[in-house]
């Protein structure tokens, strides 16, 4: 199978499964990010090769991370999930960072420094993040199709105005070259150019409603492409900085011709915490104002 096959058919299977979670329902789209949240941070203690024990800590503490936010996104939605068990899970988050942190001293680790900044990195940037999308998704599960969308939307701008540009004579202007070579200015300013578009389309497909106040609606729509177009490229630079430090062209294997789980949703990691707190800043905040 040639390697554009290979792209080709997992990409769909990697599109379908993430659209067909969040249509199916809340226990379709919590089972399958939590997966994709667990072998995210297994990936990244891969990448960074941790120490058994930190990854062991990293594992407990995501699932507990995750339980605490799907019961506090489910409590907000009023499907009925009780707070006492988000409660009891924020406790054992605590416990299992505090054991962490201990282990390294009761074991007299020769790296505290390192085990104790990778697992706090693969919370900070890799669990919270994914854990994250449970706000966008109780909201209102297009808001989190939305965002799925504006950012493959966004990834394929850049990369059709960015191939385009490098085939004139003088080439065009890179953006990071020490990080990615192929990234161009050029190629950023179409990817914002075909989300802001894809998000007026959305916007009046009815995908924003619940976010949308007054007469504010595409003005909502273009903030919520501004924050997937900027962040979204941020979290693509960011991964693709960690990766060119350990010298690897994949985050793992996990999707043939795509690469590892790190390497299809490090867009996510750090547009979908900044898009959850947009959305409920618009759903909550401005329509007291």
């Amino acid at each position: 199978m040639s390697e554009f096959a290979k792209r080709t058919i997992f990409g769909a299977i990697y599109v379908l499964c993430v659209v067909g979670s969040i249509l199916w329902g809340p226990f379709m789209f919590s089972g399958l990010f939590f997966i994709i949240c667990l072998l995210a941070v297994d990936e990244f203690h891969r990448l960074v090769k941790s120490q058994t024990t930190v990854r062991v800590y990293s594992a407990l503490a995501t699932v507990a991370l995750w339980t605490m936010m799907q019961c506090l996104a489910w409590n907000t939605a009023e499907v009925g999930l009780s707070k006492s068990i988000a409660g009891a899970a924020l406790f054992a988050y605590m416990v299992i960072i505090i054991s962490a942190l201990l282990d390294e001293i009761w074991n007299h680790s020769e790296q505290p420094l390192t085990n104790w900044g990778n697992f706090l990195v693969s919370q900070m940037m890799v669990a919270i993040p994914l854990a994250s999308l449970s706000f966008i998704y109780f909201l209102d599960r297009w808001l989190l199709l939305a965002l799925f969308v504006l950012i493959w939307v966004n990834d394929s701008g850049a990369y059709i105005v960015g191939s385009l540009t490098a085939k004139r004579p003088q080439g065009n202007h890179k953006m990071t070259p020490h990080i990615s070579p192929k990234k161009s200015w050029e190629g950023l300013i179409g990817g914002f150019a075909f989300t802001m578009l894809a998000a007026i389309i959305l916007h009046f497909c009815g995908w924003f409603k619940v976010i949308t106040v007054g007469n504010w609606g595409i003005a909502i729509a273009l903030v919520f492409a501004f924050l997937v177009s900027s962040f979204g490229t941020m979290g693509d630079l960011i991964e693709s900085l960690l990766k060119r430090s350990l010298g690897v062209k994949d985050s793992g294997k996990f999707l043939p011709g795509h690469g590892g789980v790190l390497d299809r949703f490090d867009s996510i990691l750090m547009a979908g915490p900044v898009l959850a707190f947009f959305c409920w800043l618009c759903y909550f905040a401005v329509p007291l104002l």
